[in-house]
């Protein structure tokens, strides 16, 4: 908490329940700290009675949520609530990855009549947004300004979701691909786990995808052209010194341990499930993997995927495998933050975690390349180079949890309980499927060349009411975990 007797402002910050990272928060609140207003910021994983609580006790001038996964949209409608039903009337400020204007306009603002809800597209708008509030002689024009915005996007987003055309999805089945299964990937060495403990970060170096972490600073461009950008240029090579100065010190201090485990499973697919087997003998299903299939109507001839094509059919004959993983840098680090925060030392904090990140996507590259090469050794005399790597030239693909072509995050449960992610590389989820430490990351491995990236995007009622009879759970579950992505509305 920073505080000064003439702030402009009390702002109060938190990360939403069962999300565990604020590298975004942390930058916002050290740019509107730098610009004179008094930020309490409550951390990560914040329930919303602590906030509420923070909030009234502190009589703060406006709120701002965070969160980067997407079960934090759900989380944020929960927040705004029960500042409705509490009869808060500050501002609400939404910032976060996986936020946009769009989810901010169509599901939070609906529930908040007290204030504004308005979303900060990123840290350094979050000053303006306050100004806008806070400090200007017209609030009330600004807040005009944005609730007719948000009343126009709420049309349209009405308009159109009646007219992007779904397929019935016996239909879209119909159009799943068809794979040549003569090139399936020859079985791995070995069925079960491995774990690869206290991994030597020095080996993670080279495979730093740097672009993304210029990203987090909010410095747009590709490394390493953005080195010699004309506006951003000095701003990124300072940055860049820095990190690579910290990056020394963390290798060679081991301020960070990373650890690893991979685990190879027979498995066929059955539809859109894929059963992993206890054995070769495919007698006994140890977990079956839901997955989801594309529904947009395409143009013809094009194929509406799902990650279980990718897998061979149990009918086929052919005795196919997938495989899992789940990887962190981010043990330790909660040492070195709590001594930068002690000494005030926000820059060195936000460059650490953004480092972590960093590395633990290395990792998750590193091992993949070691999967293709080594651990499964589908492509053993693979030779590309870091650039080839990060345009992904290679054979199979990772896809994880949350991202476009398995968007939920429920999944993560069954990775972890599948290579005992907990036991074996000290790994936790939060209860709304979260990994801590938050510099990890965790998914699957397919690896007929045939595989490839795709998003899901919108799904019908008829599949979200399959997909929770294939889980066993009530559908009003389903739709909570996959409310992104639902083409109707609940």
């Amino acid at each position: 908490t920073s505080g000064a007797a003439n702030a402009k402002g009390k702002i109060l910050l938190a990360t939403v329940k069962g999300d565990v990272h604020d590298i975004g928060k942390n930058i916002v609140s050290v740019i509107l700290q730098c610009n004179n207003y008094e930020i309490i910021d409550l951390g990560v994983m914040v329930p919303y009675e602590k906030i509420l609580e923070a909030a009234r006790a502190e009589k703060v001038d406006a709120i701002g949520l965070s969160g980067l996964i997407t079960p934090s949209l759900e989380e944020m409608v929960v927040v705004v609530a029960e500042l409705e039903r509490a009869g808060f009337d500050v501002p609400v400020l939404i910032g976060g990855a996986t936020t946009s204007k769009m989810h901010t306009a169509v599901k939070i603002a609906p529930a908040y009549s007290g204030g504004p809800v308005v979303y900060v597209t990123d840290a350094s708008r979050a000053v303006g947004v306050a100004q806008s509030l806070l400090g200007s002689k017209d609030p009330a024009g600004y807040i005009a300004e944005v609730a007719n915005e948000y009343d126009e996007i709420r049309t349209r987003f009405h308009e159109r979701r009646t007219e992007g055309r779904l397929h019935p999805l016996e239909r879209a089945r119909q159009l799943a691909p068809a794979l040549d299964w003569g090139e399936a990937p020859p079985p791995p060495p070995f069925i079960g786990i491995r774990a690869l403990r206290d991994f030597d970060l020095a080996d993670l170096v080279p495979r730093i995808d740097w672009t993304p972490f210029f990203r987090t600073w909010e410095l747009t461009g590709t490394y390493p052209s953005i080195l010699d950008d004309a506006k951003q240029g000095e701003a990124a090579r300072g940055l860049f010194d820095d990190a690579v100065a910290m990056l020394g010190r963390v290798v060679a201090e081991i301020w960070l341990l990373g650890d690893a485990v991979v685990g190879f499973f027979a498995a066929n697919s059955d539809g859109d499930d894929v059963e992993i087997y206890t054995d070769e003998s495919r007698a006994e299903i140890l977990m079956t993997l839901p997955f989801l299939r594309q529904q947009m109507e395409k143009t013809k001839g094009r194929s509406n995927l799902c990650l279980a094509d990718f897998i061979a059919p149990k009918g086929s004959g052919v005795a196919d495998h997938i495989g899992l993983f789940a990887v962190t840098t981010g043990h330790g680090i909660e040492i070195k933050r709590a001594g930068f925060l002690a000494h005030k030392n926000d820059y060195d904090d936000i460059l650490l975690q953004a480092l972590a990140d960093r590395l633990a996507e290395a990792f998750a590259e590193k091992l993949h390349e070691m999967v293709r090469r080594e651990l499964w050794a589908y492509a053993p005399s693979e030779s590309l180079s870091n650039d080839d790597i990060i345009k992904e030239k290679y054979a199979g693909i990772r896809p994880a949890p949350g991202y476009p072509a398995c968007p939920d995050h429920s999944l993560k449960p069954m990775i972890f309980e599948l290579l005992d992610a907990h036991g074996n590389a000290r790994m936790q989820l939060t209860e709304n499927f979260a990994m801590l430490p938050a510099a990890s990351v965790a998914g699957f491995y397919f690896a007929h060349p045939g595989s490839r990236y795709f998003g899901v995007g919108r799904v019908g009622k008829d599949q979200v009411s399959d997909y929770a009879r294939r889980r066993g759970i009530p559908i009003a579950q389903a739709e909570s975990w996959l409310a992104a992505n639902l083409a109707y509305e609940r």
